[in-house]
């Protein structure tokens, strides 16, 4: 399932579609961000 940018999916690692960056959302209200070292805005829930 892919994720984009503006959606709140729940705290957890998440990692870029595009480059592999590896973000982390620390609270259940934290919206994914666009990639913060590609720009990109798709997100898969990082296992």
């Amino acid at each position: 399932m892919t994720l984009e940018a503006g959606e709140k999916p729940g705290k957890g690692k998440y990692k870029c579609t595009n480059c592999a960056e590896v973000i982390t959302l620390e609270d259940p209200s934290d919206v994914l961000p666009a990639c913060p070292a590609c720009t990109q805005t798709e997100w898969k829930k990082h296992e």
